[in-house]
């Protein structure tokens, strides 16, 4: 990965890894220690789906780039509905608390989507190549 898409990825993670332990911190003292291991799965998940998201992502944008804005609005959509999925069967779980599980995965959701947006608004990220100029000789 070029060192702009690491940034990106570490700018939308590291603020998701932080919203997820504080997350495992209520949900500990709200739920006990399940709802801490609903919370903490929950970040996994949300920085797993929406990093390799990412990954996905920025490869299309290399190597099609035509099919970047399709690709990015279906990406997104598939990863909603992955994780209403998850949602959906872990919802009678004994494993973790399901209700911090969902609140966790929500709120982690909307933390990596803000953070990615703010990562890519403030790169300085060419959407043009600049035409290298040969130099020569003449002078005019």
């Amino acid at each position: 990965m070029p060192s702009n898409d690491v940034r990106i990825l570490a700018q939308a993670a590291v603020p998701t890894a932080a919203v997820g332990a504080l997350a495992a911190v209520v949900s500990a003292v709200v739920a006990g220690g399940k709802g801490a291991l609903g919370a903490v799965v929950a970040t996994l998940v949300v920085i797993l789906f929406m990093g390799i998201g990412l990954y996905v992502l920025q490869r299309t944008a290399k190597s099609l780039p035509h099919l970047f804005q399709a690709m990015g609005l279906m990406l997104y959509t598939a990863q909603l509905l992955l994780l209403f999925v998850f949602v959906a069967a872990f919802k009678n779980t004994t494993l973790f608390n399901p209700k911090a599980f969902a609140i966790t995965l929500v709120v982690g959701t909307l933390t990596w989507i803000a953070a990615q947006t703010r990562a890519h608004m403030k790169a300085k990220i060419l959407y043009v190549e600049p035409e290298k100029s040969e130099k020569t000789g003449r002078s005019s």
